[in-house]
């Protein structure tokens, strides 16, 4: 099968939860997007919000907490907040961890066989007085974190940590920006591992889902790289019509199509929004994305002020199935005043899309309490 780059472009928005109508709440969204990645900058608001008031417009924040702390449908893991639901395919990535034989994972492991007290003690705490934030805990570790960053020395915190990634803990408050802890125990269902293959395969098809149409190396992987068996998933979505090999105007290559997205390419219908600089659409493969829509992002927190060339913290602005410009917003939450920077059309942009994004822009300074300035 062949596909334009519009009908590409189309099963990448579709895919994203970015097309009309608009998904009716969080759990839906996280589900979809397989997780939300975390990240704390506010520019305008942290990114796992952002991508969320993008597919759903305004919406109250205080439920995202309520989902992750009080009714545990969702929770948090390796930075991404991901469905409880899926607690059964994660489950794998946590029994692996740390995986492999590189020089990081050799020394974790090192670390945690000679701080294998330390270790016990955290887990004994937690059992006998939990849920408890880091600084209720004494640093019992015999051999201090040493890796050359700037976590050496913080040896609590990454002692939660390693035990976080391979799913002993978990995270069940916050208080402020401080982790409160608990045994995954206490919060992560129970039942029976499911077998290496269809773990893959639920992998593959979700992440394929996801994308909409991508090459191989945007949907076979996890949190800890390429899931065991992938190959035969590939295989059996392939064979049973799911993943079906398509070809992508003139991009060459292996492309796969999710046969959900191609079900539903006539029915698109277009919305405008604004992407946070971590919406799955555009990350984490920004080649992926000029690729697809000839839209050449890059976030350039990290560069010098001199050196940038659209702003600090720029939101893409998509419209229906194109990227029709950038936008560099920032709120002034003394004044609660949303300023708008700049504004960057892309060659091309239809005159109507000021206008959307006029609308896009009110709707983002509604749901954050602010005026437009």
């Amino acid at each position: 099968m062949r596909l334009s780059m519009k009908d590409a472009r189309r099963l990448a928005v579709e895919g994203a939860y970015l097309s009309a109508p608009q998904p009716k709440g969080i759990l839906e969204i996280v589900e979809r997007l397989y997780g939300l990645q975390i990240d704390p900058t506010a520019v305008v608001a942290r990114s796992e919000q952002l991508v969320l008031w993008s597919r759903l417009g305004p919406y109250d924040t205080a439920e995202l907490d309520r989902l992750r702390f009080e009714e545990h449908s969702i929770f948090e893991y390796v930075a991404f907040i991901v469905p409880r639901a899926d607690y059964v395919i994660h489950r794998e990535t946590m029994r692996r961890s740390p995986r492999g034989d590189s020089a990081r994972a050799v020394y974790v492991r090192g670390w945690l066989k000679e701080n294998a007290a330390f270790r016990g003690y955290v887990l004994r705490e937690l059992r006998r007085r939990g849920p408890l934030r880091s600084r209720d805990l004494e640093d019992r570790a015999v051999a201090p974190w040493t890796t050359g960053g700037w976590n050496d020395g913080k040896s609590l915190s990454m002692m939660l940590e390693r035990l976080w990634y391979q799913g002993k803990v978990a995270i069940v408050g916050r208080d402020g920006q401080e982790r409160i802890w608990d045994l995954a125990e206490r919060v992560y269902p129970v039942g029976d591992r499911l077998p290496a293959a269809e773990v893959a395969r639920r992998i593959l098809d979700r992440k394929l889902r996801l994308r909409g149409v991508a090459r191989l190396r945007d949907f076979n992987y996890t949190f800890d790289g390429t899931p065991p068996g992938w190959e035969g998933a590939l295989r059996s979505l392939v064979a049973d019509g799911v993943a079906v090999p398509v070809e992508v105007g003139d991009r060459g290559g292996e492309w796969f199509a999710h046969r959900d997205g191609l079900a539903a390419l006539e029915s698109f219908k277009p919305r405008t929004t604004l992407l946070s600089p971590f919406d799955p659409l555009i990350a984490p493969n920004r080649e992926r994305t000029q690729e697809l829509f000839d839209f050449a992002y890059k976030l350039e927190m990290y560069v010098p002020k001199a050196k940038r060339e659209y702003g600090y913290y720029v939101l893409p602005v998509l419209r229906g199935d194109r990227f029709v410009g950038r936008i560099d917003p920032e709120l002034d939450r003394r004044e609660n005043v949303l300023r708008v920077h700049s504004v960057r059309w892309e060659d091309g942009a239809p005159a109507a899309a000021r206008q959307d994004l006029r609308r896009a822009v009110a709707s983002l300074a509604r749901w954050l309490g602010a005026r437009v300035l």
